[in-house]
């Protein structure tokens, strides 16, 4: 079987170490693994970065060091990834990103495995992996919406710091440790606080990361006109995204029928026992890759509308392990071979 090449874009930031983990826990032929970063990284060395357990250097991602790829997963920012993607497309390769450069492009699709995998072309080119509360949640609704039918969706985010990178649990601890907060990284003080901001404001008094999730959402789950109400707060966890999803479904369900569909879905864990104080902690999730769910309940004025509780590493499912996910589809896709988590073939 063909070995493929691999290159990671932005390898030295969070989400690009955790892609190197991820690739080191598929069974994907890798024949050569390629990391890139921006000139201030460029020469480093990252030890045990690579498929087999060594180190590997970091480039700059220029046209020729990028050439001969056959992937190219990128986490370097939506600037970096307009001006790499039509590279690395043009060369006959596949591109990952992870920025919202592409997300909300039409002939660029948006794909969480468990959803819409399905949407991936026949053909090499770009596609956008989705915001990291974005696909959390739509990995616990999309199947719910497929059997109830789905009208509107609230939901309020408490999103870790490492949402903003390395430099955001860098911030946190560093106030954890007596340092005054760092006005470049969170708009107030992190540690011991919650702040109602996820991104910059774009009007209306809506963010950039809510904007993301109404538009993102949709594309998704191809609802175009759903409406989506989020509220995107920040608060001082280092890894780990949480949600508090409210659905409006078309048909009334009961916790048994909602637990029942979500009970062994891939990439779903279902932690619900609320007499015994058992639902997902943000603490729990962190290093996993799955998108565990619990706290269901149907509202007691209305059996259509449902409530739940969803919880992802934003490193792991909210990012870097949905990119490997996608690239092990592209690979079956050209190969056969499906590249599955090396746990499961033990």
């Amino acid at each position: 079987m063909r070995k493929w090449n691999v290159g990671v874009v932005g390898v030295t930031g969070a989400v690009g170490r955790t892609m190197l983990a991820c690739l080191r826990e598929v069974d994907m032929p890798i024949g050569s693994l390629l990391g890139f970063a921006s000139s201030r990284s460029a020469g480093s060395y990252l030890p045990e970065g690579g498929p087999w357990g060594e180190g590997i250097e970091v480039n700059l991602p220029t046209e020729r060091a990028l050439a001969g790829l056959d992937l190219v997963l990128l986490s370097a920012g939506a600037a970096v990834s307009a001006e790499i993607v039509p590279m690395v497309t043009a060369m006959d390769a596949w591109a990952v990103d992870n920025s919202s450069a592409f997300r909300l492009d039409p002939g660029v699709p948006l794909i969480v495995p468990e959803v819409n995998g399905r949407r991936i072309p026949d053909r090499r080119g770009p596609i956008a992996n989705p915001n990291c509360s974005v696909i959390q949640m739509v990995v616990a609704v999309s199947p719910l919406a497929a059997r109830f039918g789905l009208r509107r969706v609230h939901v309020a985010t408490y999103q870790s710091v490492s949402g903003r990178g390395q430099k955001g649990v860098t911030a946190l601890r560093a106030e954890r440790g007596g340092a005054q907060p760092d006005a470049g990284v969170f708009p107030d003080r992190i540690d011991g606080n919650v702040i109602p901001q996820c991104d910059s404001f774009v009007g209306e008094g809506f963010t950039r990361e809510e904007q993301k999730m109404v538009l993102e959402t949709r594309k998704i789950l191809e609802l175009p006109e759903l409406p989506v109400h989020p509220t995107c707060v920040r608060v001082p966890v280092e890894v780990g995204h949480s949600e508090a999803v409210h659905l409006e479904l078309e048909e009334p369900a009961s916790v048994e029928q909602v637990r029942a569909t979500l009970a062994g879905l891939p990439g779903v864990k279902l932690l619900d026992d609320p007499s015994a104080e058992i639902y997902p902690t943000a603490r729990a999730a962190a290093g996993t890759n799955e998108v565990w769910v619990g706290r269901i309940r149907v509202d007691r004025s209305d059996p259509r509308i449902l409530q739940l509780w969803v919880v992802a590493d934003n490193l792991r499912k909210g990012a870097a392990w949905n990119a490997v996910q996608i690239a092990c589809l592209l690979h079956a896709r050209e190969t056969g071979h499906a590249c599955l988590p090396l746990a499961a073939r033990v």
